[in-house]
């Protein structure tokens, strides 16, 4: 079993933590960044670093307690380097152009589809490339798995929105007439 949670996160020099009200802040040269814990998770605030402790051994509270601390990693990481995700479009005459605070996306349905672009994130694209910055982890990974959802990947052609990592299993078409 992992014990993730009894790690200490480290805080960089220029992000402060802080704790009330059962939220925890995080503050940084990025942005701020603010999350509710599990109740049962304790925060403790130390001198560069944070540790969370739970108060028993049960299983949900173990479970929580990883959780938790991985919660508050990505939250430190987010304010200081910040989370991308980079899809590329695929496929003759597909493009995406970004519009004031609006994602435009021509993926070869009879109307362009517009998608507003939701706030603390920022979204370029260059050739056939759309990245998505932003210090939340989780609305970075959300507005990608959006844009991806507009045209998934086919396995004939290949044509669509993907990842950039992504490797799309192909299927072989027709075997046709001889």
């Amino acid at each position: 079993m992992s014990r993730i949670g009894k790690r200490p996160v480290t805080v960089p020099s220029g992000v402060t933590v802080s704790q009330k009200d059962g939220r925890v802040e995080v503050k940084g040269p990025k942005g701020t960044l603010s999350e509710s814990l599990p109740t049962t998770i304790g925060v403790e605030v130390g001198d560069g670093e944070v540790s969370l402790v739970r108060p028993d051994e049960k299983k949900d509270t173990r479970a929580l307690h990883g959780l938790a601390r991985a919660l508050l990693a990505n939250m430190v990481t987010g304010v200081t380097e910040g989370f991308a995700r980079e899809l590329e479009i695929q496929g003759v005459g597909y493009r995406a152009d970004v519009a004031g605070k609006a994602l435009k996306l021509a993926l070869g349905f009879s109307h362009p589809v517009e998608m507003p672009i939701p706030e603390g994130l920022k979204v370029s694209v260059a050739d056939n490339r759309i990245k998505v910055e932003g210090a939340n982890k989780q609305a970075v990974g959300q507005f990608a798995a959006e844009i991806r959802k507009v045209r998934p990947p086919e396995p004939y052609k290949g044509k669509g929105v993907r990842y950039v990592d992504e490797q799309v299993r192909r299927k072989v078409g027709k075997a046709g007439a001889a």
